[in-house]
Parts: structure tokens; C-alpha cells; sequence
């Protein structure tokens, strides 16, 4: 179980530390009603997260990947692939930067959070915690990671809780310091939502580079 667990944290904070999914619910936290639609929004991340993983795993079970079986190779070669793909991604991201002075761009659909109500935010939430090609790609790896180990049904959905607690915890950080803070973490967040926009990319490509060579180093080691 803690093998497993030191193996999938590193994932769950590729999720956790990603500024596109930290970012909407800091703007969801400037609207006239701000802990009920960011709550919303964290509601559907936290459903979005788990049920990809919960899927993936549930299909890596069903293909049996534990030691011994003929599909064990299987996770070896799956955590190669997601680690290039990581690294691959790194690459891209950086290179595509903004230069100094330069604002980063956001996805659009992000123009209009200032009117979401409770129902968008909830689907806004769902939708990047469950499609975001990044979280599918580390749930995928952990999935694999958690099927291979051959635990317990009660350890297996501990692993799973301890992902999904980790990987939301940067969207749920933001409601966290508004809470404590009141008006007093306008300034807070707003600075916080400049950064992040600002060095998205930086981040996002440092985060993909260390965990798809961590993938790598796994896919080398089980393959």
C-alpha cells in the first residue's frame, strides 16, 4: 500500500499543481455569489477526477495487471508511453511560452465564468476535472499503478481516495484561503490568478518534464 501511494502522489500533483485548473475557481471566487459557485465548481472536479480514475482503474482490474499475470508487462509499457508523452508535452509547452511582458492565454469558455451559476460551475468542473487530456493522462498511470499492485478492494479504493484528495487540493485551496481571509483574499487571489496566468506554461512544462521522466524511470523498472 505505501509503495503504491509514493508511486501515484507524484501524479496526483501534476493535477493538483496545474494553474488551468486552479484558475477557474479563483475567478468563480470574484462572482456575487463566490462560495457557492466555486464550491460547485470543486464539486464537479472532485466527480470528475475520481470517476476517471475509478473507470480506469475498474478497466486495468478487468484486464488484470497484477504480478505474475500475462498482462503485467502491459503497465510497464503503459507508464513508458505516458511518460514520453509527458515529456513530449514539456517540450511543447515550454516552447511555446509567452515571452517577457507577455500576458499567457487562457481557454476561452473562461471569458464567461463571471456569469456561470451553480449548474455551470458544477459542469465546468466535471468537464475539466474528467476531459482534460493531462488529468486522463495521469489517472491512466496511476490506474495502472494501483491494478498492478494486486491490493485488497478496501486498500485499492484507499489509494484511489488518497489520488483524488491530493489532486484537488489546488482547487480547493483557493475556497480554503477565502474563508479564513473574507474580503481580505481579493488581493491574496488576485495576485495568485496574475501569476499562475502569467507562467502557466513554465509550470505546466517543469511539472511534465519531472513526472514523465519519473513515468519513464517506472516504465524502464517494470517493464
Amino acid at each position: 500500500m505505501k509503495i503504491v501511494v509514493g508511486e501515484i502522489l507524484p501524479l496526483a500533483l501534476v493535477v493538483t499543481l496545474s494553474p488551468l485548473n486552479v484558475i477557474p475557481v479563483i475567478l468563480l471566487l470574484f462572482t456575487k455569489r463566490p462560495l457557492v459557485h466555486a464550491s460547485c465548481f470543486l464539486a464537479g472536479f472532485v466527480v470528475g477526477v475520481a470517476g476517471v480514475l475509478g473507470a480506469a482503474v475498474a478497466l486495468a482490474d478487468a484486464v488484470d495487471l497484477s504480478p505474475g499475470s500475462g498482462h503485467s508487462t502491459w503497465v510497464g509499457v503503459l507508464k513508458l508511453a505516458l511518460g514520453v508523452y509527458l515529456v513530449v508535452a514539456a517540450v511543447r509547452k515550454f516552447r511555446g511560452r509567452p515571452r517577457a511582458g507577455e500576458e499567457g492565454s487562457m481557454p476561452k469558455w473562461m471569458d464567461g465564468i463571471a456569469e456561470f451559476g451553480p449548474g455551470k460551475s458544477v459542469g465546468a468542473g466535471l468537464a475539466l476535472g474528467a476531459v482534460n487530456p493531462k488529468n486522463v493522462v495521469v489517472a491512466l498511470a496511476a490506474a495502472a499503478t494501483i491494478a498492478s499492485a494486486a491490493l485488497s478492494g478496501g486498500r485499492e479504493i484507499g489509494a484511489m481516495a488518497v489520488y483524488v484528495f491530493v489532486a484537488v487540493l489546488g482547487v480547493a485551496t483557493p475556497i480554503v484561503v477565502t474563508l479564513f481571509l473574507g474580503d481580505r483574499s481579493h488581493e491574496v487571489l488576485d495576485g495568485w490568478r496574475t501569476w499562475l496566468g502569467r507562467n502557466n506554461a513554465t509550470v505546466m512544462s517543469v511539472l511534465f518534464l519531472i513526472f514523465g521522466v519519473v513515468l519513464i524511470g517506472q516504465g524502464i523498472g517494470a517493464s
